[in-house]
């Protein structure tokens, strides 16, 4: 069924670009590909409307399409206003899928769009960041009472569903997807190495060997961002608050300083926290000349853009998602994305082949916590659930059969050894 009539897109035209990118991504993706199939086959969301903010591109559209082959009314919003891709939004749209989303809206178009994907009354929900989960125990509280539960795709969703679970508040279950190894010690690490560096190196065209990066926070995605920028012969400073993963980037190789040592040094900037003001004033006071700020946290607050404007006489935008801050001491510096995910306000995201296994993971949780509330023995009450390592371990084994890798099993004999306290040493 087309739904052009029913969404709210950019531009209808577009589809067919929109199509072929679509097509590009799921041929890459073969583990969505093979739980589609078994969607297709079984049909677990018949009757049901699903909700799903994420960053609108061609490997979403895959995980949206997936979805509504398990049966499902799909209705879609973006979960940035600078990553939704308008022919992506626009094919999702023919393909029968309610859109609400366009690239760049005003904030209030945004949170528009938002209020109208949760107007649908979801049973179930995909969140990023947390927005969806923010107004449904906000000012949309009204509209929750039919959901079953969800899945959290980032660390900053996580957050603040553990927030929310903490003090009690939480309405339903969630599944925290991001923190499954296999997307953790994939999408984290791999695909946003090398997506930051994609969106950077494209919005920029200057090269990053010899220069000077700055990563600002060593969780997995930190990691992955200072590998690749060491892969491309950049000389890379680690900040860090927490000792441990100072000890792990020190053990890397890599140089450890707080943020204000690190700042007068830094050619390139990237954020990885999920906190705020981690660049901010004092920060600024010493960088030097030319200095390029980029962010690969969810939300635009990790550099603070009130400080950096407080600071310059003038702004202007030097090349497609680069402004320019001129400082009254006459510095400029560079700020990439409006300080937004410069892997996908400026680049297309993660490689395929990486969301081909989060996106698995996502649909695969949303599916198990569906079962969760069918089956009344093992109902679980509103709180934040991990992945089961069934399925964790089920999407790396798909993967690694895609890819013709084959790997051992134990023995009858080495299971019973493992699972003993009285082991044998003779």
């Amino acid at each position: 069924m087309n739904r052009v009539s029913d969404s709210l897109i950019s531009d209808p035209s577009l589809a067919g670009e929109g199509r072929l990118k679509i097509e590009w991504a799921m041929e890459h993706m073969p583990v969505l590909k093979r739980v589609r199939e078994k969607f297709e086959a079984e049909k677990p969301f018949a009757g049901l409307k699903v909700a799903i903010c994420l960053h609108l591109e061609a490997k979403t559209a895959c995980l949206a399409l997936t979805v509504q082959a398990g049966g499902a009314d799909v209705t879609i919003t973006g979960s940035n206003p600078l990553s939704t891709q308008d022919d992506v939004a626009a094919a999702l749209a023919e393909e029968g899928v309610r859109v609400y989303a366009k690239y760049n809206p005003t904030a209030e178009e945004y949170l528009h769009y938002l209020t109208l994907t949760l107007k649908t009354r979801p049973d179930l929900i995909i969140d990023d960041g947390g927005d969806l989960v923010r107004l449904l125990h906000g000012e949309l509280s009204h509209l929750r009472s039919q959901i079953r539960g969800g899945c959290e795709e980032t660390t900053t969703g996580i957050l603040r569903l553990k927030a929310l679970e903490k003090e009690g508040s939480l309405a339903f279950p969630m599944v925290a997807v991001n923190d499954a190894l296999s997307k953790s010690l994939f999408d984290n690490r791999y695909g946003t190495g090398q997506s930051v560096f994609d969106g950077i190196n494209r919005t920029t065209n200057l090269v990053v060997a010899g220069k000077t990066v700055v990563v600002v926070g060593y969780g997995w995605c930190g990691k992955g961002v200072a590998m690749r920028a060491k892969g491309l012969g950049a000389k890379v400073i680690v900040t860090e608050v927490d000792p441990i993963k100072a000890m792990e980037a020190y053990m890397d190789g890599f140089q450890v300083m707080p943020m204000l040592d690190a700042a007068p040094l830094g050619d390139f900037f990237i954020t990885v926290t999920g906190n705020k003001d981690v660049i901010r004033k004092e920060h600024f006071a010493v960088m030097k000349d030319g200095a390029i700020l980029s962010n690969a946290g969810h939300f635009d607050a990790e550099i603070s853009k009130p400080d950096l404007q407080a600071l310059s006489e003038s702004k202007r935008t030097v090349r497609k998602n680069i402004e320019e801050f001129r400082l009254h001491d006459g510095r400029k510096f560079y700020l990439l994305a409006e300080g937004r995910l410069v892997n996908l306000a400026a680049g297309d995201g993660h490689p395929a082949e990486i969301m081909d296994m989060t996106f698995a993971l996502q649909a695969l949780s949303l599916d198990y916590v569906n079962r969760l509330h069918q089956d009344k023995d093992k109902a679980k009450g509103p709180q934040v659930l991990p992945v089961p390592r069934e399925i964790d371990q089920r999407v790396a084994r798909y993967k690694l059969e895609s890819l013709g890798v084959k790997i051992d099993a134990l023995t009858p004999e080495q299971k019973k050894y493992l699972e003993s306290w009285a082991l044998d040493e003779g």
